[in-house]
């Protein structure tokens, strides 16, 4: 097998993996059957965060089924620089399903709170805010470096930059509803990146 085979077999396989980890989260978090207001998050984000992760997403299966497809927005990079996103996205891959197992039922698709909600403050939730969004984003990442791909570096770009704007909403959510106790937690932690001093 080629080495580009071997990547797009990495691509592959990561999409898949990354399909199939947050499906089982969210199917066990649908289990509430609770609607919930996504208009809160704002429109733009909305709107901005479901059409760049739609373009992202076909752009990774086009590129996995048919790279030929996709050669409009090829660029040329050393092979050691798409190689290091193999290790990103082992990386990702780990933080997202530690991330998502602590979560648990608190798991949503927007930045609102579900009516039976608790404040999750263990696993990677003890050094950073976000890691579902660190995970996120270094998966986001690794499929950039390893495509090869402009149109999946800018997509990949746009994913992170919307997450980073869409965080101070989820989080102005969750001081209301817990209050006190969110806030200090705030005080201890990183938004992204863990505190060197707490």
């Amino acid at each position: 097998m080629s080495e580009e085979a071997t990547l797009r077999v990495i691509l592959g396989a990561g999409f898949l993996a990354v399909l199939s980890i947050t499906l089982v989260h969210r199917l066990k978090s649908w289990e509430a059957k609770e609607q919930l207001d996504r208009r809160q998050e704002g429109l733009f984000v909305l709107a901005a965060l479901r059409t760049v992760s739609l373009l992202l997403w076909v752009g990774l299966i086009t590129l996995v089924v048919n790279p030929a497809w996709m050669a409009w927005s090829a660029v040329s990079v050393p092979a050691w620089l798409r190689w290091s996103g193999v290790p990103v996205l082992a990386l990702g891959l780990a933080l997202l399903t530690w991330a998502l197992r602590r979560l648990g039922t608190n798991l949503t698709d927007t930045v609102v709170t579900r009516d039976v909600h608790t404040l999750v403050i263990n696993g990677p939730y003890r050094w950073v805010r976000h890691p579902f969004y660190d995970a996120m984003g270094l998966v986001v990442v690794a499929f950039a470096l390893i495509a090869a791909s402009w149109f999946i570096a800018l997509t990949a770009a746009l994913f992170v930059w919307l997450l980073v704007i869409r965080a101070p909403t989820e989080e102005a959510h969750l001081l209301a509803r817990f209050g006190e106790e969110y806030s200090s937690y705030t005080r201890s932690t990183g938004r992204f990146l863990p505190r060197l001093r707490r």
